[in-house]
């Protein structure tokens, strides 16, 4: 038997902490309301055949990287597009979390406790980037740099975990409404 990866191990200590079980039934009283809330909204659909969520980390995640190499390769005259870069990410974040809460409370077990612990990095990630858009916007633009530097490296670590969930557990998928329609009985 081959050994796991590092990552293989990483994720496989995550799914099966304690802690991070602790850390999901938190999160579900905290968002209940919210979450029953986003389950009946277009947030939360079966229409693409998957979730949405996957999809709107790709803006958020990519304003967000985007901020990091302006600031690392534009120099000071990119100060303004790293700015409205970190302030968009921001905004599609909300959307973002909102359906994946609404993917999370179909989860159980060790997938339900990964995804905790994605949404707390995602939700770190996010307080990190609320922070360097406050230093920008304040004139203080190395801070809002190392900011964003730090939260771009929780976004790494917490995409890791939910990359796991939707393409290595498959957690992403949805039943679309034709496939519904043609596994039911005609009766």
């Amino acid at each position: 038997m081959a050994s796991r990866s590092l990552p293989e191990r990483a994720v496989r200590a995550v799914g099966e902490s304690q802690l991070s079980e602790r850390v999901a039934r938190a999160q579900e009283l905290a968002y209940a309301p919210l979450i029953e809330w986003v389950q009946r909204t277009p947030l939360h659909t079966d229409v693409l055949g998957h979730s949405l969520h996957p999809s709107l980390t790709d803006v958020t995640a990519g304003c967000w990287l985007g901020t990091s190499l302006l600031d690392l390769a534009g120099g000071s005259q990119s100060r303004r597009g790293a700015t409205i870069l970190a302030g968009f990410g921001l905004l599609a974040s909300l959307p973002t979390a909102l359906a994946g809460a609404g993917d999370w409370a179909e989860l159980s077990g060790e997938e339900r406790r990964i995804g905790a612990v994605h949404a707390v990095g995602m939700d770190t990630a996010t307080f990190l980037f609320a922070g360097s858009l406050v230093a920008r916007l304040r004139g203080n633009h190395r801070l809002g740099t190392r900011l964003a530097a730090a939260a771009n490296v929780v976004v790494a670590g917490a995409g890791f975990l939910g990359g796991h969930l939707a393409l290595h557990r498959g957690t992403a998928r949805r039943t679309s409404v034709d496939e519904r329609d043609r596994s039911s009985p005609v009766g």
